[in-house]
């Protein structure tokens, strides 16, 4: 097993992925992205922070969350939103594979997740734009602004964006930008 250690810094921002167990779709209806979506209101109230980005696509989501000063732990905020998640399904139950059953897991979530700490505004850009262009990459849409469950519009609304970033919309032609290296650290 890889000796890796996740970084815990008060007030620091990070980039989290959070994959549904073998990708299994469960974010592919309104129901399950409205319980995702809820889990992750009674997570905030309960241990606040900010979401600043976050896209959910059929079997994972990305998400840029800036904790509060004082405050590092980001592990508890992430378990216990799948936890809220897991709990909201009606079929929510206790997965019958053993190294699974042994830890009292279920089949919704796969057993850790993702994060990165961001560096610096370069660093926050790169992310915040691969989580927009992420339904266009995985070909649920051929624009970000196309993809209803997304922060995109938030972000346009800032002035971050124009609503036809990357859009391809009409025979657009469109240079993508540099993304950063999830692909081959999450393994998307």
């Amino acid at each position: 097993m890889p000796n890796y250690r996740r970084r815990y810094r008060t007030g620091a921002t990070y980039f989290f992925s959070m994959v549904t167990y073998r990708r299994r779709h469960l974010f592919d209806n309104e129901e399950n992205v409205d319980r995702l979506r809820s889990a992750f209101r009674q997570t905030l109230e309960e241990h606040p922070f900010e979401i600043e980005a976050a896209v959910i696509l059929p079997d994972h989501t990305h998400q840029l969350w800036k904790l509060p000063l004082g405050d590092s732990d980001f592990s508890r905020r992430a378990g216990r939103a799948k936890a809220l998640f897991t709990k909201s399904l009606p079929e929510h139950r206790i997965s019958a594979e053993p190294s699974r059953a042994k830890h009292r897991e279920s089949d919704v979530w796969q057993r850790r997740f993702w994060e990165h700490e961001i560096r610096d505004a370069d660093d926050f850009k790169a992310h915040l734009n691969y989580i927009h262009y992420n339904p266009v990459k995985h070909g649920y849409v051929t624009c970000p602004h196309l993809w209803p469950w997304s922060s995109f519009r938030k972000w346009v609304a800032l002035g971050q964006y124009s609503l036809d970033w990357l859009c391809v919309c009409n025979g657009r032609q469109v240079v993508l930008p540099e993304f950063p290296q999830v692909d081959e650290e999450f393994g998307e």
